[in-house]
C-alpha cells in the first residue's frame, strides 16, 4: 500500500447542537484521484475546510504528508493547492495579472504561470478581464492558481458546479492527468457520482457528516449483488409455493424478487412451479446501479 498523503481521525465539527460532520475518518493515498462524493449539504466542503485548516474541528485529527496538521500547517500548506467553494479572483485583473497575484504570495517562478495557462488552455485570453471571463473560464482560472505551485496534493471542491457538458469534460480530462504528468494526489469533492466515476481511483461516501462507505471504485460496485426477479402466470400462488420450499419471495411490482441465487437453485424454482402447473413467464437477473447503491448509501429521499 502506498503511503497516506491525507487522512483523519475521528474528525468532527459542531455547529451549536448538531454536527456537521461527525467522526470521519479519511485516507487517501499517494498518486491517487480520490472522490469525496455526497449529496449537498453533507458535510463534504467543512471536511475538506478542516483538512486545510480553514476550519478548527470540533474533535479529531488531522494528519497530511505525514504531519499533524496543526503543528505543521505552514509546512504543509507550502506542498498543497486548493480551490474550496468558488474561485477568488480580482475581475478587474486580467487572468495574468490575478496569477501574478499568487505567483508573489507562493513565491514561484514565471515559468509556472505559463505553464498553469497552457495546462488549463488559458493561454489565448491571458489578457482578457476575469470580469469578462464565462464561469467555466473562472473555474479554470481558480483551478490555475490551484496549479500555481505544482503541488503534491492538489484539493478541489466541487470543480465543475455550474459548467456546462463540454467545460465538465475538459475539468474532467484536466484531472486525470496530473498525477501522472506531474506526481499530484488529488482530492475532489463532488455530488455528481456520475462524473466521479468517470475519474476517481478511489472514493469516500458522506451522508448527514458520517462516513457511509470509502474504498475503491471496484469495491463498490462490488455491492452490486445480481437477483433473481421471476414472473409468473399466478404470482400469489408463487409466492406461496416458493416460501414453503425456503425461499424468500418479496413482491416487486408484477413480478417475486428471489435476491442473489445459484444457477442450480434457479432451476429448482423453475421446476417446482411448472410442476405446480404454474407457467413461468419471465426469469431475469437484474443488478444494482452504482447510482442505486449511492441513493442506498445516502438516502432516496435526498436530492442529487
Amino acid at each position: 500500500m502506498t503511503n497516506a498523503i491525507v487522512s483523519t481521525h475521528q474528525l468532527s465539527k459542531r455547529y451549536g447542537g448538531s454536527y456537521s460532520v461527525q467522526d470521519v475518518n479519511l485516507s487517501v493515498h499517494e498518486g491517487e484521484i480520490y472522490g469525496f462524493l455526497g449529496p449537498n449539504g453533507a458535510g463534504k466542503t467543512t471536511t475538506l475546510k478542516m483538512i486545510l485548516g480553514l476550519v478548527h474541528p470540533t474533535k479529531g485529527q488531522v494528519t497530511v504528508f505525514g504531519k499533524e496538521l496543526q503543528a505543521h500547517r505552514r509546512s504543509i500548506l507550502s506542498l498543497t493547492g486548493s480551490l474550496i467553494e468558488s474561485p477568488s479572483y480580482y475581475g478587474h485583473l486580467t487572468g495574468l495579472e490575478n496569477l501574478r497575484v499568487v505567483q508573489r504570495l507562493r513565491e514561484v517562478p514565471n515559468r509556472n504561470v505559463l505553464e498553469a495557462l497552457r495546462i488549463v488552455r488559458l493561454e489565448q485570453q491571458k489578457n482578457k478581464k476575469v470580469s469578462q471571463y464565462s464561469l467555466g473560464m473562472k473555474q479554470r482560472l481558480g483551478i490555475a492558481m490551484a496549479l500555481l505551485s505544482f503541488p503534491k496534493l492538489l484539493v478541489l471542491d466541487e470543480p465543475t458546479n455550474g459548467l456546462d457538458p463540454a467545460g465538465i469534460g475538459e475539468i474532467r480530462e484536466l484531472i486525470t492527468s496530473l498525477p501522472q504528468r506531474f506526481g499530484m494526489t488529488v482530492l475532489i469533492s463532488s455530488h455528481l457520482l456520475s462524473e466521479v466515476e468517470l475519474i476517481a481511483t478511489n472514493v469516500g461516501i458522506i451522508h448527514q457528516g458520517q462516513m457511509r462507505f470509502q474504498g475503491s471504485m471496484e469495491k463498490l460496485r462490488g455491492r452490486s449483488r445480481a437477483a433473481i426477479r421471476i414472473r409468473t402466470s399466478s404470482n400469489l400462488e408463487a409466492e406461496r409455493l416458493l416460501t414453503a420450499y425456503g425461499l424468500k419471495p418479496v413482491r416487486q411490482g408484477e413480478s417475486l424478487a428471489l435476491g442473489s441465487l445459484p444457477d442450480a437453485e434457479v432451476a429448482r424454482a423453475n421446476r417446482e412451479l411448472l410442476t405446480a402447473g404454474i407457467d413461468v413467464l419471465r426469469i431475469e437477473e437484474t443488478r444494482k446501479s452504482l447510482e442505486d447503491i449511492f441513493l442506498d448509501l445516502t438516502g432516496k429521499e435526498i436530492s442529487l
